[in-house]
């Protein structure tokens, strides 16, 4: 039978103590990081002690049954119970992406295509709000930078969920998928044949970094302020309101003028800044791992197309794992539940297949 490691047990244990005890609570930022590695054991814990309960349920159906006939089919139930929960326990022993519980940045920027391009960043912006509504998250405009169209040539935003997710639920589990180049197809409005042309949009989603989690030295910094501009390049604003930081030892720049205050922009910039800077160190990490700890799917080179939005035949494609559908509608209404699960679903493979190896 599949057992949990009896150290994840005694952690769980542990962390159970150290959670009940009040001078814990003194110090806000270990107890939440206790409380999230709790949140991911207690899963673990749980399905294991079903697991032996249903062992030994099995165990005794299985006496009876030698004497009594009428108990062979609850072993065939509890069977079928075990072989579910060890599958279960299975997912749940595979290795953690660590970033999976974490609210995320994306960063949609137009590209290939001019106008039409700027309009389909649009339409992914609002795929992507309408995704987080759906599963209750809170979804928040940092930086737009908006074309002559009404699209955009960049935007920024932000996902946190409402509290905790199960496993492999979480904001940045769900979409650290869409990472990568978007390709659409469609007749632009600025066509007047009434052509299909292909635009393309890069997408890159970040994990939010806590301030506890990278530290920027001041002195690393370069911080430019001016006036905020809006379409076409014109100032809309009169005080020198919009920031710009760059991080002079990596060579990342962000910029940000949505806000009203020069204070609240470089703030905003500072979170862009976070993210950036904890994705930069993660990825240096994941080129020094060796290849048979990388995820075919989680380490997909960003430069690669990995999805086509194609209007005309309504259907959307995921390059990756070859997923296809024609309900593009629904899709950019929101609904991105199929398309994340294949994505889910080969990643998942993958790491049972390095497991068994």
């Amino acid at each position: 039978m599949l057992e949990a490691p009896p150290e994840l047990l005694a952690e769980h244990a542990r962390l159970e103590r150290d959670l009940a005890d009040p001078r814990i609570h003194a110090d806000q930022d270990r107890a939440r990081t206790l409380g999230k590695r709790y949140a991911q054991l207690t899963p673990v814990v749980e399905t294991s002690r079903d697991l032996h309960t249903v062992a030994g349920d099995l165990a005794t159906a299985r006496e009876l049954a030698a004497e009594d006939d009428s108990f062979r089919s609850e072993i065939t139930t509890l069977e079928a119970r075990r072989a579910e929960l060890e599958e279960r326990l299975r997912l749940l022993l595979l290795p953690r992406d660590e970033n999976d519980d974490k609210d995320v940045i994306v960063e949609i920027k137009a590209g290939e295509g001019g106008e039409e391009s700027a309009l389909f960043a649009g339409d992914l912006l609002r795929m992507y709000l309408r995704y987080a509504e759906r599963n209750g998250w809170k979804a928040e405009v940092i930086e737009t930078t908006e074309s002559d169209l009404g699209g955009y040539k960049d935007v920024s935003f932000a996902v946190k969920s409402q509290g905790s997710a199960p496993p492999g639920e979480g904001v940045w589990a769900r979409l650290k998928y869409e990472g990568g180049v978007h390709r659409v197809q469609r007749v632009p409005v600025t066509e007047s044949q009434g052509r299909i042309h292909t635009s393309a949009v890069g997408v890159l989603v970040l994990p939010e970094a806590e301030e506890v989690e990278v530290q920027i030295d001041p002195n690393d910094l370069r911080i430019d302020v001016y006036r905020s501009s809006g379409p076409g390049g014109q100032s809309v604003n009169t005080t020198d309101s919009a920031v710009r930081i760059t991080h002079l030892p990596t060579g990342i720049v962000v910029s940000c003028q949505n806000e009203k205050s020069q204070l609240q922009n470089k703030e905003q910039a500072l979170r862009i800044m976070r993210a950036r800077l904890l994705a930069a160190a993660q990825e240096t990490a994941d080129r020094e791992a060796s290849d048979a700890r990388r995820s075919q799917v989680r380490t997909v080179d960003r430069s690669e197309r990995v999805r086509t939005y194609n209007y005309p035949e309504n259907r959307i494609s995921d390059h990756r794992v070859g997923f296809k559908a024609y309900n593009l509608d629904q899709v950019l209404d929101g609904e991105l539940d199929a398309v994340i699960k294949a994505l889910t679903d080969a990643d998942t493979a993958a790491l049972l297949e390095q497991a068994g190896a």
